[in-house]
């Protein structure tokens, strides 16, 4: 890795708050984060001291009331912070996205009793939540999953598998998605799951390609017994719920994105300045010069774009179309940047030595999470061209 320190990012932030709280961010990462990432990647160590820091510090419930724990920050600062813990390392920038997700429901739909019982503990008292959707037979298509809640009195009785969980097995709180009636969107209801309720267990983590610190497995839930006053909205409005928190995550995935792809062009800037042939540095010729630029061209729109989504949701305008656009560029961006970034540095991109081929791998990932990119495109199309003929 060089020795030769980036340029921080030029941000447009709207109050000097939100510019301390940026600073404060990069801080942590540079101090806290960055330095562990490559060995804990490398052993698949979740950080989970990074994230009891984080809660300390108030950056786990950046967009939420303040009333809660919160940090009553808009959208446009709490997807920079995003994308500056991504840059220093995607396990925590991507965990603090999902914890974000997991929160959606209860601090969105809960009634004022369940928000005052459970969201300060949630936001700001060292819980790590869970969103519990896919299923191993259901992802794109998630109206069709199976897991059942079969009201038992003043209970529900949860049985099913669920898959692709990020913290799955390690988390305190587990927003689930269950079948309460019939088939189709409208028969799924959410629910505020304990960590350790009886008969919920994680299975062994996935092997993954990249993100290993950061646990990725199947929730089994067998008899798992909730009472009533967990069930999160209407009965049959969980799709709904479900819908709009994803709208919101995908700009979490976009932050995450640019900002992994921002600490790839880093590290190819500085490796390209330093390395020497033909009697200069290799950032002298052209091939890699024009390289350089497109990155950084398409980070730079990649940021806008996620931007310009969050002021849309900060002023309670629609921004699902942005969301999917913005997800789906700054992945495809992060995916191109990390591979030229490998190609920059030749063979030592290559190797373990350097981040890049750790970037690359996990760059990968982030194409498919939170609604693959085609499942992006399906549904910028249906804002553009209105729905498909049946």
């Amino acid at each position: 890795m060089s020795d030769r320190d980036p340029q921080p990012v030029e941000r447009q932030l709207p109050t000097e708050e939100s510019r301390d709280l940026l600073a404060l961010v990069r801080e942590i990462a540079q101090r806290e984060i960055a330095p562990k990432a490559a060995e804990e990647e490398d052993a698949g160590r979740f950080p989970r001291d990074v994230f009891t820091l984080l809660s300390e510090s108030g950056l786990l419930g950046l967009p939420y009331d303040a009333e809660y724990g919160g940090g009553d920050q808009p959208y446009e600062v709490y997807l920079q912070v995003l994308e500056e813990m991504a840059s220093a390392r995607l396990t925590v920038g991507l965990g603090v996205s999902v914890h974000t997700l997991a929160c959606h429901a209860l601090a969105g739909y809960g009634t004022k009793q369940q928000q005052v019982e459970h969201l300060p503990a949630m936001l700001g008292g060292g819980l790590l939540g869970a969103y519990c959707l896919s299923e191993p037979a259901s992802g794109s298509d998630a109206a069709s999953l199976r897991t059942k809640a079969v009201r038992d009195g003043d209970a529900w009785v949860l049985d099913g598998t669920k898959a692709w969980i990020t913290h799955g097995g390690i988390a305190d709180f587990y927003t689930v998605l269950a079948r309460t009636g019939e088939d189709g969107p409208r028969g799924i209801t959410a629910f505020l799951v304990p960590g350790d309720a009886p008969g919920l267990s994680g299975a062994l983590p996935e092997k993954k390609m990249g993100m290993k610190g950061s646990p990725t497995a199947q929730v089994h839930l067998d008899g798992v017994r909730v009472p009533d006053d967990r069930r999160i909205g209407e009965e049959g409005q969980g799709f709904a719920i479900a819908l709009a928190a994803l709208d919101s995550g995908r700009l979490g995935i976009a932050a995450c994105a640019v900002g992994l792809a921002q600490a790839a062009l880093d590290e190819a800037v500085a490796y390209a300045t330093e390395r020497r042939q033909f009697g200069r540095p290799i950032a002298d010729f052209q091939g890699l010069r024009f390289m350089i630029a497109d990155m950084a061209t398409q980070i730079e729109a990649g940021r806008a774009l996620y931007l310009a989504a969050a002021r849309l949701r900060d002023a309670g305008r629609p921004f699902a179309k942005q969301a999917a656009m913005a997800k789906l560029h700054c992945t495809d961006t992060a995916m191109k940047v990390t591979t030229d970034a490998v190609q920059i540095l030749g063979g030592y991109g290559y190797t373990a030595d350097f981040p890049a081929e750790r970037y690359m791998r996990e760059a990968k990932v982030l194409q498919i999470v939170e609604g693959t990119n085609q499942i992006q495109r399906m549904v910028i199309a249906r804002h553009v061209a209105g729905p498909e003929a049946r």
